[in-house]
């Protein structure tokens, strides 16, 4: 039974509880049903949260995190966030956080493909800002309208002029509690267990061959993406002797350094470059660290849609719209 629209809506009026900005809240509701009348089942996994709340999510993975008097450490979690309190837009009701569910409702999806990328445009229609459009460091779930403030401003007390990008329509949305439903509906923390399993194959290797320390949750996230630059860089370095300095970040130096992969390709370079197409949504069959059909076919793909050259390489432009944008 595929799920029904008032069932995602429902969640996401819960998720996003009662502190979300009221522009924030109707667009995102709105972005649902246009996902939905695609065929993409969408829903929000977080709005408004609270500065205790944020002190809890910076503590996790911290020796020691004090926050208006009450410790928050704690080292039995995995870091989530940089973010302290005051410090995300979620903190102050304009921010919102989605995922794809199954069609039966029951499963979360985190793959970021042409699907995630769509709802993220829809939410873009309707005046948000999408953190996979980031440079650097890219939030893929993450949704804001800030109104061009900063958090500095909002800190002082200042809320950002907001108004809808779209018609509202004549029926009123349902704000009511959902309805009880089966065990396995998600919740506002979708278990970590349900993520790619791909991804976690990614996590796990960037771990055992690159020291990366990264959560295995099979979620794409900006870890990820900072663990292949590095595991880029040190390939570069051992291969190469380019001598760069490995802190996972793209620039000028790792870019000039960047040699071409392309087909017939083997070994660790050809397996970095597999992972990053698979982040950005182009599966290419397996990461086999051999640069075949069907990595060509994938870089092809990638190479279009970022409006570059499609000579089914992989060099500095095609490397740097991985890691760079």
């Amino acid at each position: 039974m595929t799920v029904s629209l008032q069932t995602l809506l429902d969640r996401s009026i819960k998720n996003m509880g009662s502190g979300i900005h009221s522009i924030v809240k109707a667009s995102a509701l709105e972005m649902i049903k246009r996902a939905y009348k695609e065929g993409i089942y969408a829903q929000i996994s977080a709005g408004h949260r609270s500065m205790e709340e944020q002190a809890a999510l910076y503590g996790q993975g911290r020796l020691y995190y004090s926050y208006r008097g009450k410790n928050y450490s704690n080292l039995a979690k995995p870091k989530v966030t940089n973010a302290k309190p005051g410090q995300s837009f979620h903190n102050f009701g304009v921010a919102i956080d989605y995922f794809l569910v199954s069609n039966d409702g029951k499963t979360a999806l985190w793959t970021i493909n042409t699907k995630w990328r769509r709802v993220a445009a829809i939410g873009k229609e309707l005046g948000f800002t999408w953190g996979g459009d980031w440079s650097g460091f890219k939030d893929y779930p993450h949704l804001e309208m800030t109104g061009g403030l900063s958090y500095s401003q909002m800190q002082s007390g200042k809320r950002p002029s907001l108004s809808l990008k779209f018609k509202t329509e004549t029926e009123t949305i349902v704000t009511v509690p959902p309805k009880t439903e089966v065990a396995s509906e998600i919740t506002k923390e979708p278990s970590k267990k349900k993520g790619d399993e791909t991804i976690r194959s990614i996590q796990k290797t960037l771990n055992s061959r690159y020291d990366a320390e990264i959560v295995v949750d099979g979620i794409n996230g900006p870890e990820i993406q900072t663990a292949l630059i590095k595991a880029l860089q040190m390939e570069l370095n051992k291969q190469f002797n380019k001598k760069l300095v490995v802190d996972g970040i793209w620039g000028a130096k790792t870019k000039a350094a960047v040699v071409t992969v392309q087909k017939g390709a083997k070994g660790n370079l050809t397996w970095i470059l597999q992972a990053a197409l698979y982040l950005e949504g182009f599966n290419l069959g397996s990461l086999d660290s051999n640069f075949g059909k069907g990595t060509e076919s994938a870089i092809s793909k990638f190479q279009k849609a970022k409006r570059i050259t499609a000579d089914k390489k992989a060099g500095k432009a095609t490397f740097t719209k991985l890691f760079a944008e």
